[in-house]
């Protein structure tokens, strides 16, 4: 069998920096925010990530594709991802329980990459200059029309993204009919973090991002999950006031990612773009609570300003990162109330942190035994 060599491509960054490889995936064009996460396993999982929306991705770890495909490991329905930058795009795969090859899935998913780029050269680029936008060709190699196609494609700040990837209808999750109801704001949520709940005997209703809180509580939950999700956080106004009525109601809330970031511009914290984001599997963070620390799974392009919790009344700062001393962690004082900016349901990443959602499971415990004893009264 003859293997033909893929046509060349290009790699252009906002900053005019330009590298050359050849195509992976689906001949064609894309555009998005350039980012490098630096997990060694888990490409699959990453690339249906809904926090990924309008990013083009570069993979630190050489070997991409090398084991294949599977169904059962995608976060979402479909890859998220815009793009891919990786070193070796590897078509043929070792794991026999694997369902398609890499180059099969793009194509069929219509996913545009580069290969063959040296992406250690690319990430110190973008570690030295910051975040920026980006583009990848395999049909147009002439660098002036890519500049122009660059400029047309809009800063990440300001960009409210969750109601773009949330789903379009509610839909229900477990079996059990004695478990605790728990309603997940839909900014992007990850099929795991649903499968942590419902491991805990939850019964999930996943609400659309836009939900009104009224229509919510005609369900009844016991408690709200607000979820991950791309984009900046600041002009999500709606998801903000529903939060605020969700802790007038005193019931138990837990954020994670772009929900933690909500839950603090709700409580009067402000968020900044970072220079570069944190998307791995490797970041350790401390609990300032137990003094354990933790590896995390991490995925965010804006973070809340730990100065900005500091004056915050009744708010208590319960984790920070290790790497960089930012904030990764919340929880209110008075309300069963919790939030943390990583991925506690690690889809990839080391399970270090999943005692959160048994913490959630806490929370929803006592309060509806604080309910119960009230009407008992």
């Amino acid at each position: 069998m003859t293997i033909k060599t893929p046509p060349p491509a290009i790699l252009l960054l906002e900053d005019g920096t330009v590298f050359h490889g050849i195509a992976a995936g689906k001949i064609g064009t894309t555009t998005g925010e350039i980012c490098f996460n630096t997990g060694m396993t888990g490409y699959q999982e990453v690339f249906t990530d809904p926090s990924y929306h309008r990013q083009i991705l570069v993979t630190t770890n050489v070997h991409i594709g090398n084991y294949g495909i599977k169904d059962n490991e995608a976060e979402s329905d479909i890859i998220r991802i815009r793009g891919l930058v990786c070193r070796n795009f590897n078509i043929s795969y070792s794991r026999s329980s694997a369902n398609e090859d890499i180059q099969s899935y793009f194509e069929r998913e219509g996913l545009v990459g580069i290969q063959d780029i040296d992406t250690r050269a690319v990430v110190m680029h973008i570690r030295n200059k910051g975040a920026m936008n980006a583009i990848i060709s395999s049909e147009e190699l002439d660098l002036d029309i890519l500049r122009k196609k660059l400029k047309e494609v809009p800063s990440m700040s300001g960009l409210e993204l969750a109601s773009e990837v949330s789903t379009k209808t509610p839909y229900t999750l477990g079996e059990t009919n004695d478990g605790f109801k728990v309603a997940v704001l839909d900014f992007g949520v990850k099929r795991n973090i649903l499968n942590c709940l419902t491991e805990r005997n939850m019964k999930v209703k996943v609400f659309p991002a836009k939900t009104p809180f009224e229509e919510i509580e005609q369900w009844a939950p016991d408690g709200y999950m607000l979820s991950n999700g791309p984009g900046d956080p600041e002009p999500m106004g709606y998801a903000i006031e529903l939060t605020e009525q969700i802790l007038a109601s005193h019931k138990p809330l837990m954020g994670i990612c772009l929900g933690h970031q909500v839950l603090c511009l709700t409580l009067g914290m402000k968020s900044v773009k970072m220079f570069n984001g944190h998307r791995g599997i490797n970041h350790p963070v401390k609990n300032l609570t137990t003094g354990h620390s933790e590896i995390t799974s991490q995925n965010h392009g804006f973070m809340i300003e730990l100065d900005s919790a500091k004056g915050i009344k009744d708010i208590e700062v319960t984790h920070v990162n290790l790497n960089d001393h930012s904030l990764e962690g919340i929880a209110h004082m008075k309300l069963p109330v919790f939030s943390v900016q990583y991925h506690p349901e690690a889809s990839p990443g080391p399970h270090d942190s999943r005692y959160l959602f048994d913490n959630f499971l806490n929370h929803l415990e006592q309060y509806s035994a604080t309910i119960n004893t009230s009407i008992t009264k």
